[in-house]
């Protein structure tokens, strides 16, 4: 039985979004970008950045945490998107 894959979420195409946006917005290659989370000690390839970006790949929370350093932002910020209603509670806001 191939192994279960699940689905990229509308958080998770929201987060690869941002991640592109900012990315470019930065001036950054995916190369780039791969390079200086690798640099912060998150081993990354262009191809899987390139992957995260398309949502082909899932991109888990340390590589949400290190993509995020790496441009320079906190990584709540690549959290929000089109799913964030307005006036909603910021991150550990009640």
């Amino acid at each position: 039985m191939p192994p279960r894959t699940l689905a990229i979420g509308p958080a998770g195409h929201a987060a690869a979004h941002a991640i592109e946006r900012t990315r470019t917005a930065r001036g950054y290659s995916q190369r780039q970008l791969a390079a200086r989370v690798t640099a912060l000690g998150r081993p990354m390839t262009f191809t899987a950045l390139s992957r995260i970006e398309r949502t082909v790949r899932r991109c888990d929370i340390d590589d949400l945490v290190a993509i995020a350093a790496a441009l320079g932002i906190a990584p709540q910020a690549l959290l929000v998107g089109p799913l964030a209603p307005s006036g909603a509670a910021g991150v550990g806001e009640i």
